[in-house]
C-alpha cells in the first residue's frame, strides 16, 4: 500500500492481522507502532485510573478526560470549588479526542483492511463493527458526531470509515472535537445538576480505589499469564511431535538420505 493512494485496497492482504497488503511503508510502520502503542497505553490505564480517582478527580481528569471525574467537578462548581472548570473541560475533551487521529489516518492508508483486522474472529466484534460500518457510510459527517453519543457502537470503525472515504482532515478535526466537547459537557452538567449526592457518591468510589486498581490489574495479569503458559505448552507439544516424527540417525530414511 502506497502513500499515494490511502484508502485504496491493493490486493487481499498475505497476512490477514494485518491491514495493509504487499510491503508495508514508512506510514504504515509508523502508524501500525502507534496504535500498538495505543493498545499498551490503554491496558496500563485501566487499573491506573482507579488510582487517580483515589488522588484527585481533577487529576484523573486532567490525564483522561474522565466522565466520572467531569461529573465531580461539574458538583464541585456549585460550591465555588472549581473555579476553572471550563480549562479543565477543555482539556479532558482533548484527552478523550487524543488518538482519533490516528484512527483516521489509518483509515487513510488501509480503508477496510484495518476494519477487518478490528473486527477479527470474534461474531460480537464483528457485529458491532459492522453497525459502526454502516452508519459512517451512510452519513459520513453526522455518524462521525453522533458516534459520540451512542452505546455499543465502536467509534473507532466509524472514524476509520471516515478516513477511508477521503474526509477532509479540517472537517474530521472540527467534528470530532466538537462532539467530544459536547459529550464531556453533558457530563459536567449532569455533576452540576446532581450536585452534592453526585460528589458524596464518586469520594465513597475513591475510597476503595486503591482495591479497584488492585482487582483489575488481578483480571488483567491471570488471565495473560495463563494464556501464555497453554501457548507455551502448545508450542512445546507441537515441536515434540515434529521432533518425534523427522528420521532419525540410524533409520533407513536417514541412512537413504547420507546415500
Amino acid at each position: 500500500m502506497s502513500d499515494e493512494t490511502p484508502g485504496a485496497t491493493a490486493a487481499p492482504r498475505a497476512q490477514p492481522h494485518l491491514p495493509w497488503s504487499g510491503e508495508p511503508t514508512r506510514a504504515d510502520k509508523w502508524c501500525w507502532g502507534l496504535i500498538a502503542a495505543m493498545g499498551i497505553y490503554g491496558l496500563a490505564m485501566i487499573p491506573l485510573r482507579p488510582y487517580l480517582l483515589g488522588l484527585s478527580t481533577t487529576l484523573l481528569a486532567l490525564v483522561t478526560g474522565s466522565s466520572i471525574a467531569l461529573v465531580d467537578i461539574g458538583a464541585g462548581i456549585r460550591d465555588g470549588s472549581q473555579p476553572w472548570w471550563w480549562a479543565l473541560l477543555l482539556v479532558a475533551t482533548l484527552q478523550v479526542a487524543k488518538f482519533d487521529a490516528i484512527y483516521f489516518w489509518a483509515g487513510r492508508l488501509w480503508g477496510h483492511g484495518l476494519i477487518e483486522v478490528m473486527a477479527g474472529r470474534s461474531k460480537r466484534a464483528a457485529r458491532g463493527t459492522a453497525r459502526a460500518v454502516a452508519i459512517a457510510e451512510r452519513w459520513a459527517i453526522p455518524g462521525v458526531f453522533v458516534s459520540w453519543f451512542l452505546p455499543f457502537i465502536p467509534t473507532a470503525a466509524i472514524i476509520v470509515v471516515a478516513g477511508a472515504a477521503k474526509m477532509r482532515w479540517r472537517t474530521f478535526l472540527a467534528v470530532d472535537l466538537l462532539a467530544a466537547l459536547l459529550n464531556r459537557a453533558v457530563y459536567l452538567y449532569l455533576g452540576y445538576a446532581i450536585g452534592e449526592p453526585a460528589k458524596r457518591l464518586i469520594d465513597e468510589i475513591a475510597r476503595w480505589s486503591t482495591y479497584i486498581s488492585i482487582a483489575l490489574i488481578v483480571v488483567i495479569v491471570v488471565p495473560s499469564v495463563v494464556r501464555s503458559s497453554k501457548e507455551a505448552a502448545r508450542q512445546a507439544r507441537a515441536e515434540a511431535d515434529g521432533a518425534a516424527a523427522s528420521p532419525v540417525a540410524g533409520t533407513p530414511a536417514a541412512d537413504d538420505e547420507r546415500g
